[in-house]
């Protein structure tokens, strides 16, 4: 299985997975919100930069948010507040998993030093 990280897709290849114009990618990278990797005039999007797109797609059209207030509030709360996603998406959202606002379980038995009482 790939990571979500890596940088795999092509503009072209991200364009028709997002069912969008590459233009409009382009558009998204010139405002700074979205930094695919570059290999010389080549872009290269992961999962996660294609995830974090659709969640920009629906923050613009669902929501009627434009691109200007999307990163003016993005300086002041993460995009979950934005959007207000549920839950069940946000466990989707790499951002979210990683932000360390989702509870880790504790397995007490692998623990070093507890004692089972």
């Amino acid at each position: 299985m790939i990571s979500d990280n890596k940088a795999i897709f092509t503009i072209g290849t991200a364009a028709k997975m997002l069912e969008v114009h590459p233009r409009t990618l382009r558009i998204y990278e010139r405002e700074n919100l979205v930094k695919p990797l570059r290999k010389g005039q080549w872009r290269y999007y992961t999962m996660d930069d294609i995830k974090w797109i659709q969640c920009l797609r629906d923050m613009i059209h669902e929501h009627g948010i434009s691109i200007a207030a999307i990163k003016k509030l993005l300086q002041y709360t993460p995009c979950w507040n934005i959007a207000d996603c549920p839950f069940e998406k946000r466990k989707q959202c790499t951002a979210f998993m990683s932000s360390g606002l989702v509870p880790r379980k504790i397995n007490v038995e692998q623990r070093s030093g507890d004692v089972a009482a």
